[in-house]
């Protein structure tokens, strides 16, 4: 069956006809999205939501949600998804984060020189039959700093398009390489202060997070430049409205330009109403190539996660490419099996887990198959939780999460082990993937096996003693439970001894009980594995 997906937004029928062109099932309903009460009632029919700004993706929306695997943003900003409940719930959360880039860039350039020419205000006046040529002395950017505060993908721009317009450019940003930085032709500034008491313009392209939140308060904007002149064309919140209008007012600060506000939409603001500040309704990202590109990208990005399952530019869970998907896939699945296998033999609370990678296994993409190993034992307790959410609620449980990676040091080319650790004991097992693509179980509590893993096993414990192969063949046989492969392992002669059989149907409980009634086994787990 198809997978289907939901347009509740705007959506260029481009956009739409890629999910149609890849072989899914698209409702394209551009106003449910404004209709709460009508989105919560039809959503638990999607795999798939694609939306823009307008549709509200609430906790009350995903409660509703039950078959939705992926909500796709048509661009960067993600405040109208609670993306917590969207994890909790195995959503996933991707927005489409350059395919806006230069639109959003050319605004915050298009920005500066409104500002520095007073461009908005000249206009009016001379519209308004003034010709106040003398009142509108502006300053040319030529020449002038800029001061660079976030310098990734939209600040690089920005300072590429700045230099090509001869000014001098300093960025601060912690994660700015000074390789990179020679590369872009730009100064690294390691204090912020330095680049507040520098620059002539300050441009700021940085999220807003606990960090970022009002970087330019009242104190750093007191210690900027006099006749400095601010831009934000990133996000709402980063710069102190009310300081800066003041100092509008005392003539510190000779312009600003702000595309973002605090509040949106933002019918009152601080900044409203002062001469020399130039202001528009969120445009950064609006323009016909910008909403066209991202619109395209997000449907791409769905289309690939629900039909191969690769993950792009996802904001609750890593991201993996189609080519890793590929090779990657044998691998995820002996994750998840491993961590069933911890989950359904421990029954008590987990307080650590700590996952080893070995040699092939050690060179991909780990977060990945960290959240698989965390979703195998995860699901033991909560059949519902997936790859988004597991991560989530360990760390609520407050279990701590570890990996350990090393070189190839066995016979196998790479393998993964699985540790965890409870307040009375540890517990272990290891797997691998063979070149015919199928996982194994290799080594449970440090006993060497070749185990082929099926949807349903049985696993016991036992000292190394006769008679434990025929008491196993005999009572499942008498109880028309057939062995589709059976596995031993034991630490020495006559000591620890374990078997795994990989049987036809569920193990039932008369059975089970038959053989621990036996006196033989220390414990018989009946298990289950999703191989599908």
């Amino acid at each position: 069956m198809a997978p289907k997906v939901l347009v509740s937004d705007k959506l260029s029928e481009t956009a739409v006809q890629i999910f149609r062109d890849r072989g899914i099932d698209v409702d394209f309903l551009p106003d449910v999205g404004k209709d709460k009460e009508k989105l919560a009632e039809i959503i638990g029919q999607y795999d798939g939501l694609a939306i823009r700004s307008a549709t509200k993706v609430t906790e009350k929306i995903l409660e509703n949600a039950d078959n939705l695997k992926v909500v796709g943003r048509a661009g960067i900003g993600t405040d109208n998804v609670d993306k917590e409940a969207a994890s909790k719930k195995g959503v996933i959360v991707m927005n489409t984060p350059f395919g806006n880039m230069i639109t959003t860039a050319e605004h915050a350039i298009a920005m500066m020189f409104a500002v520095a020419r007073q461009i908005p205000e000249a206009s009016a006046s001379t519209q308004a039959g003034k010709w106040e040529k003398s009142k509108f002395m502006g300053v040319e950017l030529t020449g002038k700093t800029l001061g660079v505060i976030g310098a990734g993908n939209i600040g690089g721009i920005v300072c590429d398009r700045a230099r090509g317009l001869k000014m001098k450019v300093i960025a601060y940003d912690p994660f700015l390489s000074e390789e990179k930085a020679d590369k872009m032709g730009v100064e690294k500034i390691e204090d912020l202060d330095d680049l507040l008491k520098r620059a002539d313009f300050i441009t700021l392209h940085v999220p807003l997070t606990d960090q970022t939140r009002n970087i330019l308060g009242k104190e750093n904007l007191a210690k900027t430049k006099k006749g400095v002149r601010i831009i934000n064309c990133a996000r709402g919140g980063l710069v102190d409205e009310e300081a800066l209008a003041e100092l509008l007012k005392s003539g510190h600060v000779a312009g600003a330009g702000f595309d973002v506000f605090s509040v949106e939409p933002a019918t009152e603001n601080p900044l409203f109403g002062l001469p020399n500040v130039v202001c528009t309704p969120h445009l950064g990202a609006a323009t016909t190539e910008a909403q066209e590109n991202v619109a395209l990208q997000v449907a791409e990005q769905m289309s690939d996660y629900l039909l191969t399952g690769a993950v792009q530019n996802a904001l609750n869970m890593p991201s993996v490419t189609a080519e890793e998907a590929k090779v990657m896939g044998p691998w995820i699945h002996l994750a998840g099996h491993l961590g069933a296998f911890i989950g359904q033999m421990t029954d008590e609370p987990i307080k650590a887990i700590n996952i080893l990678y070995d040699g092939v296994a050690a060179e991909m993409n780990l977060e990945a198959l960290n959240c698989a190993t965390v979703a195998g034992i995860m699901k033991s307790v909560n059949p519902e939780v997936n790859m988004v959410s597991a991560p989530v609620i360990a760390k609520e449980r407050g279990i701590k999460i570890s990996t350990t990676n090393q070189d190839k040091s066995g016979a196998f080319e790479g393998y993964i082990k699985l540790t965890i650790a409870t307040d009375t004991r540890e517990r272990s097992i290891a797997g691998t993937v063979f070149s015919d693509g199928k996982p194994r179980f290799i080594q449970i509590k440090g006993i060497n096996i070749d185990a082929e893993i099926g949807a349903h096993m049985v696993y016991t414990t036992n000292e190394d003693v006769p008679g434990i192969i025929g008491t196993l063949g005999q009572t499942l046989g008498e109880s028309g439970v057939n062995i589709a492969n059976f596995t031993l392992g034991r630490k020495q002669a006559g000591g620890e001894a374990i078997a795994l059989l990989y049987v036809d149907a569920e193990l039932p409980d008369e059975v089970a009980a038959k053989l621990k009634a036996t006196g033989l086994f220390r414990q018989v787990r009946p298990l289950t594995f999703d191989v599908a």
